[in-house]
């Protein structure tokens, strides 16, 4: 389980430089929080701990990157190793937010956001694909197709198999284009060509778990 209550969090993030407070007052303009606002804007929703998308950032410093945590107390943990960790010392192109994704709309314009990485494992989902599925509804269905251009892509992976073909049929509801899908990424030889594992893909993969993994557009 994530904790949720760690003292000091909430001080932590407000005085941190890189998170971003009052995040809907940016709507439309955050392109502008980056030192090269020239660049394309990926966002990751429910970063965790950070190693995936502090990974991207640092591999892809042509790329914008905002990782949006629900919980204080993990986001805490993405901060310190982005402020502790040499490997990241000279990364300057990433932003965080503490925010339930559900409120993208709020926060992000229409076109504003160029691509989405969603990662949900178990932890994620609680072992409850019915809670799980609901939130990805809610995310897909109004918080991605309001924020994303007509060719905006998402990228989705999940080690639970129930809540990866329910998302696969949100897709089609959504009149969303499949571009690719697999349900053992690690030994798909396209699709995990230069792939960055979270923490809890390394988790589950570790026990046994075929990972699952879709890119769709928006059309």
């Amino acid at each position: 389980m994530r904790l949720r209550n760690v003292p000091g969090a909430d001080a932590y993030l407000t005085a941190h430089p890189l998170v971003i407070k009052n995040e809907t007052r940016y709507r439309g303009t955050w392109k502008e929080t980056f030192q090269n606002p020239e660049n394309p804007i990926h966002i990751e929703i429910g970063m965790g701990k950070g190693q995936f998308l502090l990974t991207l950032a640092k591999e892809n410093p042509s790329i914008n990157y905002i990782g949006i945590e629900r919980y204080s107390s993990v986001l805490l943990r993405a901060l310190e190793r982005f402020d502790n960790d040499e490997e990241y010392k000279d990364v300057n192109n990433i932003r965080f937010i503490c925010m339930d994704a559900t409120n993208l709309p709020e926060v992000f314009a229409v076109g504003e956001i160029d691509k989405i990485l969603s990662e949900f494992f178990r932890s994620v989902a609680e072992s409850t694909s019915c809670k799980a599925q609901t939130y990805f509804q809610a995310v897909f269905l109004s918080g991605m197709t309001r924020s994303l251009p007509f060719d905006g892509v998402v990228e989705f992976k999940t080690d639970n198999r129930e809540l990866f073909d329910f998302s696969l049929e949100q897709v089609e509801l959504a009149g969303w284009v499949l571009l690719a899908k697999t349900y053992d990424l690690h030994n798909d030889p396209t699709l995990s060509r230069g792939n960055v594992m979270t923490e809890y893909e390394e988790k589950f993969s570790g026990q046994g778990h075929p990972i699952h993994k879709l890119i769709a557009m928006r059309q």
